[in-house]
């Protein structure tokens, strides 16, 4: 770690070293220095969507959840069914709170009868992991975060499984999408999962903290000739995007329920197993949320950022979420939240972007579906 980033009070992912040495542009990122821009967002952009683009996701957190009420435990906490996952398969989820508030999204994974691993955003880790270790009291179960023990290095792209596959000694055609499994990569053992948040096919691998240099070099040399890139945050946003993808603090909060985001779909009303925040998810289902989440495609000229007005006949009914030039599409897109009534596609409306009221058409989420 630098001396600025000690002085300054962030942490250091294990291949921060590597992020300097290649001239990234680092940022403070939910109290972790991180690599926001190498080349150019959108140069990044363009080799995940073509070729296949690196990432260190090492701020995220790790929770296992071990013991033989593991899974049980688990569904209380959570809006999905952890038992009903095969071993070596993962879903999405979300633990709320007990008013339906998201305190975050999750992914799920199925390591055995009786183990799981649950992975957080960084900026919610300590909030995941003290909202289970009270929701698992009482219970057999053991909860152990690893967070600053395991490092994540992702490939994602086109291109990202003929050079992964160089490097292990499992065969990744077997591996089906949002499936993990063990495995050696250039050496080093790991977690492969079939995972990633750019809507791009891809890998997430979960090593030890210490390993995750060999891995990061590994990767980079095999994938050279690919066209392989490191890629940060700036564009691994707007690929989410783009892929309409939630991000929390810009989709998701405390404030939202899955239902407005559009992911009702997650949350399990109908198995017998009670879990926080159920009662008032079902009050949402049945009465319908009070605001949806939609994409907009500006047909004037600007970008709507997060937090800018939308308007419906000169009256404001939503505001942005995310919004970007998409690198892809060549066209200003957005996420925002409006009233249900203006949610329908083709809907017009107006975007308040710096004082200017620039039209703006809700489509359907995603923007961007990669090629079958």
């Amino acid at each position: 770690m630098t001396d600025d980033a000690a002085t300054a009070g962030l942490s250091g992912t294990p291949l921060l070293e590597r992020h300097l040495a290649l001239g990234a542009r680092m940022v403070d990122y939910a109290g972790w220095l991180m690599p926001v821009q190498y080349a150019g967002v959108i140069e990044e952009h363009r080799a995940v969507r073509s070729r296949a683009g690196l990432f260190d996701l090492s701020h995220m957190g790790e929770l296992f959840v071990e013991g033989p009420d593991a899974g049980r435990a688990l569904a209380r906490a959570l809006v999905t069914d952890p038992p009903s996952l095969a071993i070596g398969r993962a879903h999405y989820s979300m633990i709320c709170a007990p008013d339906g508030g998201v305190i975050d999204d999750l992914i799920v994974y199925r390591l055995g009868e009786e183990q799981f691993l649950v992975v957080a955003n960084a900026a919610n880790t300590a909030a995941v992991s003290d909202a289970l270790a009270e929701r698992l009291d009482g219970m057999r179960v053991v909860l152990d975060d690893r967070s600053r023990d395991t490092a994540l290095v992702a490939i994602q792209g086109p291109a990202s499984r003929a050079i992964l596959e160089q490097l292990m000694d499992a065969d990744l055609g077997a591996l089906r999408y949002y499936a993990i499994t063990e495995a050696t990569v250039a050496g080093v053992s790991a977690l492969v999962a079939r995972t990633g948040y750019t809507g791009e096919d891809g890998f997430e691998l979960f090593v030890e903290w210490e390993r995750a240099p060999e891995v990061w070099d590994a990767l980079t040399a095999e994938g050279a000739a690919a066209g392989l890139v490191p890629v940060g945050l700036g564009a691994r946003d707007t690929l989410r995007l783009e892929a309409g993808m939630p991000l929390y603090g810009n989709e998701l909060d405390r404030d939202t329920d899955p239902f407005q985001a559009g992911l009702g779909r997650v949350v399990k009303l109908d198995r017998e197993e009670d879990f926080v925040g159920r009662a008032a998810l079902a009050r949402v289902a049945a009465e319908g949320p009070r605001r949806r989440l939609v994409g907009l495609v500006v047909r004037g000229r600007g970008i709507a950022r997060h937090g800018y007005a939308v308007l419906s006949d000169g009256t404001e009914t939503g505001h942005v979420t995310s919004g970007t030039q998409s690198p892809t599409l060549g066209i200003p897109i957005a996420m925002a939240y409006v009233a249900p009534h203006d949610a329908g596609t083709g809907t017009m409306l107006d975007v308040d972007i710096r004082g200017q009221r620039v039209a703006a058409e809700v489509v359907p989420l995603p923007f961007y579906r990669r090629p079958s």
